[in-house]
């Protein structure tokens, strides 16, 4: 029993030092994932689309709640015309309106947000590619993001960036 454990132990220590040896050979290199993200042609066209529908939005948006206004302050000024009944039955119709701009800015939220993950999923994509390819290529086992605030210090390291740039054309 004695020599068992004394086996099992001389062969943990044997796999810890086998563990230890190897995360010595590995090369670790860096990259500010976001800084190469923003100087990639096909982000910066994707961030050129998606202002172009939020600007369509927010002008539909806009047009909606002007409109809405003018109808308010027309019910407002006919209001003593009128009577309770149909006072109230233009409430409930300045309600409504209310709740569907209410509701269209919530779904042109969703559509942006959708809009821009299939927009960016392939650049993304690229970059994850390219800076795979060039630390296998010049032979590093991990890449870590250097972008500010990653909670990644770095004193030293390889950095991939102008590599992974000279990879994409940029």
């Amino acid at each position: 029993m004695k020599q068992m454990k004394t086996l099992v132990l001389a062969i943990a220590l044997m796999l810890g030092m086998n563990g230890i040896a190897q995360a010595q050979d590995s090369k670790i290199a860096h990259i500010a994932t976001q800084e190469l993200l923003e100087q990639m042609p096909a982000f910066k066209s994707a961030q050129a689309e998606m202002q172009k529908i939020q600007s369509s939005y927010e002008a539909e948006m806009q047009n909606m709640g002007q409109e809405l206004q003018k109808t308010m302050e027309r019910y407002s000024r006919e209001a003593e015309t009128k009577t309770d009944e149909e006072n109230l039955q233009r409430q409930q119709e300045v309600e409504t309106t209310r709740n569907k701009i209410v509701e269209y800015r919530q779904t042109a939220m969703q559509d942006m947000q959708k809009k821009e993950s299939d927009l960016l999923k392939p650049v993304y994509e690229k970059a994850r590619t390219a800076i795979q390819k060039v630390a296998r290529d010049k032979g590093y086992n991990y890449v870590l993001d250097s972008t500010t605030g990653t909670g990644l210090l770095l004193a030293d390291g390889y950095d991939l960036m102008d590599d992974v740039k000279k990879s994409l054309g940029i």
